[in-house]
């Protein structure tokens, strides 16, 4: 097993004993363990899966020297940090040779000083070492911090140490923009060119967007920094307004003219849905204005689901009426005074 992939995997756990532990416990918890999880006697996926954990926190464990390198990686942890040894000013305490005969005990050599006073090592996985973070914080406490920006700094015996933080990623900064769209686009979607700054790029509107809308495109924001995503564009949408036709969420609404004889009799008219083509509007009898019918499906089509086509009922009256028409008004009034008193006692609230 990668010694990079040590950091992810808690041995003592996995074998249930404590960091502490002796090699004979942990040989104990072991065959423990073994016996009971061995594909020979327990035949579940699960089972062979926990074997092979069981395994690798062995063979890990029962070495002294990994376990030492194991012990140490751990302690250290992965913060990305890098650590550096060279001649200059530095407080009492600390010496290099020290340092890396630590190392050299604990790794078999790997980031010893060679003789000249400089030790490196490096959580970036390069050459020269196991990956390790945060080393003086977990062996030392923390000592020496204090040079601000990221950095600390340990001396000793003439020798300089600095700690380096890796750079955080971050986040771009979120960007914003406008489009204005037809009527037509806002309902079936579509897709439009935009322009910020030097950079040009297409982007796709969905079907139903209405007026003050703010849509969210990821990605198209500043740039990250240190390996960060990049910011998201917020949109904001103006749609012109459209002269039949509105939106109320995904339903179309719009208005369906009407006689009196087709509003009081009852009558099957033709209309015009948003695309042009002929739909058949039962109107039924005795319908007001301002009654709303509904054609199922005449709406938004959006990829989750479809609106309808919401018609308000208006009827309509000639400006001029000849004798006859007024006689025949006249005469429908005198059938319907119930009606009339009705409307007129319904007005005297406004």
């Amino acid at each position: 097993m990668a010694e990079n992939e040590w950091l992810n995997k808690d041995f003592y756990k996995v074998l249930g004993v404590s960091k502490d532990a002796s090699a004979e416990e942990i040989t104990k918890a072991y065959r423990k363990l073994a016996r009971k999880y061995h594909p020979d006697l327990n035949k579940t996926k699960e089972a062979e899966e926990k074997f092979k954990d069981i395994s690798e926190a062995y063979d890990v464990l029962n070495d002294k020297s990994q376990r030492q390198k194991y012990d140490a990686i751990r302690t250290f942890g992965a913060g990305g940090a890098r650590f550096a040894g060279g001649s200059g000013a530095g407080g009492a305490g600390f010496d290099a040779n020290s340092f890396s005969d630590m190392f050299g005990s604990m790794f078999g050599g790997a980031g010893g000083a060679g003789g000249n006073g400089n030790v490196h090592f490096s959580t970036s996985g390069g050459a020269g070492g196991p990956d390790l973070s945060d080393l003086f914080g977990g062996a030392f406490g923390g000592m020496g911090s204090g040079m601000g920006g990221g950095r600390s700094r340990f001396g000793g015996g003439g020798q300089q140490y600095a700690y380096e933080e890796a750079a955080t990623p971050t986040k771009g900064e979120d960007r914003n923009s406008a489009v204005t769209l037809t009527f037509r686009q806002s309902v079936k979607g579509a897709t439009v060119s935009l322009k910020l700054g030097s950079e040009r790029f297409k982007a796709h509107i969905p079907a139903g967007v209405s007026d003050g809308q703010k849509i969210r495109l990821a990605g198209k924001g500043k740039p990250g920094r240190n390996g960060g995503a990049a910011g998201d564009l917020y949109l904001k949408v103006s749609v012109k307004p459209d002269e039949r036709f509105s939106l109320r969420g995904i339903d179309l609404v719009g208005t369906l003219p009407v006689t009196v004889s087709e509003a009081g009799l009852g009558a099957t008219v033709e209309t015009t849905d948003f695309d042009g083509k002929t739909l058949r509007v039962k109107v039924p009898a005795g319908t007001s204005s301002g009654t709303k019918l509904r054609v199922r499906g005449e709406g938004v089509h959006t990829r989750r689901e479809v609106g309808d086509l919401l018609l308000d009922v208006e009827i309509r009256l000639p400006k001029k009426l000849d004798a006859a028409a007024k006689k025949a008004l006249k005469a429908f009034a005198a059938q319907t005074e119930d009606f009339e008193a009705e409307v007129k006692n319904g007005r005297e609230g406004f």
